[in-house]
């Protein structure tokens, strides 16, 4: 079971079953746990190959145990994304932990990740459980419906869930050259239903170099 000790601890309490986390979040612990680091994400060797040529690499550890394990990453803010049965598309930096039973695996973004900083391909998780993803702030989930589209920044992007297809729009026009513009060059359009999680904070992206 996961829950919050305040917004940037994640406590897990297990009874004899496991869980996945970032390797090193481990923060402290009460009962009997057993900690194990697992290769390329805990995906077998397949994964490991995928996730080196993809470039989209994500340190595991597997934590068996009785009690509670308590968990934190640079003191960043923690969101629970609750699935059932979906999948969720999350940036490997921003995964903090997952339940066991989950299953993660890669995904092609296109531009949208070259956009954002984080390479051309992102973490998936899925199956019926419970994930935990960190941000830079208290991350904001936002609905989207075939009614009203979403544009997000892709520098504040951490992740979605749902049927969405995103498109990736640029904003890029004489006045944005010549210095009059926004500053938003690129965003990110999901379009159909589901959530997206954002952070009230922006990584470094092609967009902020234009």
């Amino acid at each position: 079971m996961f829950r919050l000790q305040g917004g940037k601890t994640l406590a897990v309490d297990l009874t004899g079953d496991g869980v996945k986390a970032k390797n090193g979040s481990m923060v402290a612990y009460d009962g009997r746990m057993a900690f194990k680091k697992m290769s390329g994400g805990g995906e077998g060797i397949r994964g490991m190959v995928t996730r080196r040529l993809t470039g989209e690499q994500m340190t595991m550890m597997e934590v068996t145990g009785q009690g509670t394990c308590y968990f934190a990453d640079r003191a960043s803010e923690i969101s629970l994304v609750t699935l059932r049965g979906d999948k969720l598309y999350v940036e490997a930096s921003n995964l903090l932990a997952t339940d066991s039973g989950l299953r993660t695996g890669t995904s092609f973004t296109g531009v949208r990740g070259g956009a954002s900083g984080n390479g051309l391909f992102t973490t998936t998780v899925e199956g019926t459980g419970q994930a935990a993803i960190v941000s830079d702030g208290t991350a904001v989930v936002l609905r989207v419906t075939t009614r009203y589209p979403l544009s997000v920044d892709p520098g504040a992007y951490i992740a979605h869930q749902g049927n969405l297809q995103q498109h990736f729009q640029s904003g890029v026009n004489f006045r944005t050259l010549m210095g009059e513009g926004s500053g938003e060059s690129f965003q990110i359009r999901f379009e159909g239903e589901g959530l997206v999680y954002v952070q009230p904070s922006e990584r470094n992206t092609l967009g902020g170099d234009v």
